[in-house]
């Protein structure tokens, strides 16, 4: 098997030193080069032609994000952000100017806890080397704008008292920000439907996430706190690191943020959401399974069919990585596959509001 040649882009020679060692454990790995900003990186760039890019975000003379739109323009190469910046938006915009992936740093400042991150970092690296480039670049294409935010839902009740109201939960992972931010961006009146998301993130990144994609869609999103009553135009993104499930309570439907299980390997567990969300909405759930790498998914997406539910899965054409919808769809429950530009409108078809 041909080795996979990275290059490590870091201002701190402890950091490089640090991250080289850890790529340089894995057996399929190859660290071809090291530089120390955006400009030298460049240079590597097109003299090494790696197949995979670590990059810091802040960096002298020419910082991360310059670095990654040039980069994408010139020589798409998959990047892995590995910064200390998980308290705005950084790693968001980061990943929206084509990073794949990201690996929060434990500190801003150089620190030996930096070998925290090996076996996050190394995971991300077998996950990133499958990465489909081509549908990166298609994604960070399609410029998105704020939308304008409706005040209430009219008639539509708070409460879950209808046998017509319906909840869609949402997986994702690898490439997964982009897409969700694509689906939500489509979405600009307010819907009578929930909506909740479990994408793979870690722990002090998904309030900043769903506060961005709240800024794009009609829809209400937030990053979900146990006790929270699901409501129609609303969305409830699992908190990072934990598991996001549903309950019933009454005329309402609970949700509960809970620790996770020793075996769940991805967190927040897809197949978590989509199972307790299952028992509780029957036929009146919608599972969709998007990009990412792994099979976290395929148990709840039986689920979803065994409670007489319906589900859409992201089409290989379409994907960063072609993992969890690949899963889904091996299981033979899958009722509907389509590429990311379709995802919303087969959602609002399946909810009887549009044609």
């Amino acid at each position: 098997m041909t080795p996979v040649r990275v290059l490590v882009i870091d201002d701190s020679a402890f950091n490089r030193r640090t991250i080289v060692k850890m790529l340089e454990s894995l057996p399929n790995v190859d660290v071809v080069g090291y530089a120390c900003d955006g400009e030298e990186g460049l240079r590597k760039v097109i003299d090494l032609r790696p197949d995979l890019i670590t990059l810091d975000l802040e960096m002298p003379r020419m910082d991360g994000f310059t670095f990654l739109r040039i980069v994408m323009q010139k020589q798409p190469t998959p990047i892995i952000v590995v910064s200390s910046r998980s308290d705005d938006e950084d790693v968001f915009k980061a990943l929206e100017l084509g990073a794949v992936e990201f690996v929060p740093k434990p500190s801003s400042r150089v620190s030996p806890s930096l070998m925290d991150i090996r076996d996050v970092l190394l995971q991300k690296v077998r996950e990133v080397t499958s990465a489909n480039l081509r549908n990166v670049m298609a994604r960070t294409a399609t410029p998105i704008v704020e939308a304008p935010k409706r005040e209430t839902l009219g008639a539509i009740p708070p409460r879950i008292v209808t046998p017509d109201f319906r909840m869609v939960v949402i997986g994702s992972s690898t490439g997964g920000p982009p897409a969700l931010q694509q689906v939500f961006s489509a979405i600009q009146e307010p819907l009578p439907i929930s909506f909740a998301v479990a994408q793979h993130m870690p722990p002090a990144f998904t309030k900043a996430f769903a506060e961005r994609l709240n800024r794009f869609s009609a829809l209400r999103i937030r990053e979900a706190e146990s006790g929270d009553i699901v409501k129609p135009g609303e969305v409830l993104v699992a908190p990072g690191g934990s598991n996001l499930e549903f309950f019933p309570k009454g005329n309402d439907v609970i949700a509960k943020v809970s620790e996770p299980k020793d075996h769940q390997r991805y967190l927040p567990s897809v197949d978590a959401m989509f199972s307790t969300a299952a028992v509780v909405f029957g036929p009146r759930l919608l599972g969709v399974v998007l990009t990412g790498m792994g099979n976290d998914g395929t148990r709840g997406v039986k689920s979803v069919k065994s409670h007489g539910g319906f589900v859409i899965a992201e089409a290989e054409e379409s994907c960063v990585v072609f993992g969890m919808p690949k899963e889904a769809i091996a299981t033979g429950d899958v009722d509907r596959i389509v590429p990311l530009p379709r995802v919303c409108h087969e959602i609002l078809r399946h909810c009887r509001l549009t044609g």
